[in-house]
């Protein structure tokens, strides 16, 4: 058991310019790694010193600052300018990638669709896997009739495994994920041997923006604040 204390950044009430993370004049709060995990900090650090660590890493804080505009502007206010699919394509350049996956739910497909064309125009080859390539049925996990979608009819598992297998095989340079469910898109992290990204999360309910909830967690959603919901 680790004698380090436990990560509280959520629990910070410092502002945000005031934190030892951000300032070298700055405090920090109880649970803060910046002050208590020195030498897992150091492990870090070593980390990044190796050569390919180091470069996509550059290469992503390069990709941060450039998605703000009028940086040479003072006092600087931020001014993103960039959309997330931008930003996928351009680091991908930065890191010199030619084969993209794109790792999507069959509810997106349209979406997928977009998102390899856009690719495509900027130069990228494209590998695509839908979430119910092998259309293997929910029963081989252990589903029972009424826990499927649509009750008695056939209903095939969503298959992140395989999605990860198959980029796998293609030897994607960077996987994109599009809206894989909670838990198959864990799995897909877990089984992917590329590094992967994010273009969209799954939200059913809230437009595939999760953060919808919780900017009225304490109007129409504080609900989701009592245990059980």
């Amino acid at each position: 058991m680790s004698k380090n204390p436990v990560p509280q950044c959520a629990d910070c009430s410092l502002p945000v310019r005031e934190r030892i993370c951000v300032s070298p004049e700055g405090k920090g709060s109880k649970g803060c790694p910046t002050l208590g995990n020195k030498k897992l900090l150091e492990r870090a650090r070593k980390e990044y010193r190796k050569p390919e660590i180091l470069e996509f890493a550059r290469q992503a804080s390069i990709q941060e600052g450039e998605c703000y505009l009028n940086r040479d502007r003072k006092p600087f206010m931020m001014h993103p300018g960039k959309p997330r699919i931008q930003e996928i394509c351009e680091f991908a350049s930065k890191m010199k990638y030619a084969r993209l996956g794109i790792i999507s739910c069959i509810g997106l497909s349209r979406e997928a669709a977009l998102a390899a064309e856009i690719f495509e125009a900027q130069g990228f080859e494209v590998v695509s896997v839908v979430c119910k390539a092998g259309s293997i049925p929910k029963e081989e996990i252990g589903l029972k009739e009424q826990q499927k979608i649509r009750i008695g009819e056939y209903e095939a598992m969503c298959n992140p495994i395989f999605q990860a297998m198959l980029a796998n095989e293609a030897k994607t340079d960077l996987n994109v994920l599009l809206g894989l469910c909670v838990g198959h898109d864990a799995l897909f992290f877990k089984y992917a041997q590329a590094p992967t990204t994010v273009l969209a999360v799954k939200d059913r309910l809230m437009g595939h923006n999760p953060l919808a909830a919780l900017y009225t967690s304490e109007t129409f959603y504080s609900r989701l604040k009592r245990k059980g919901f």
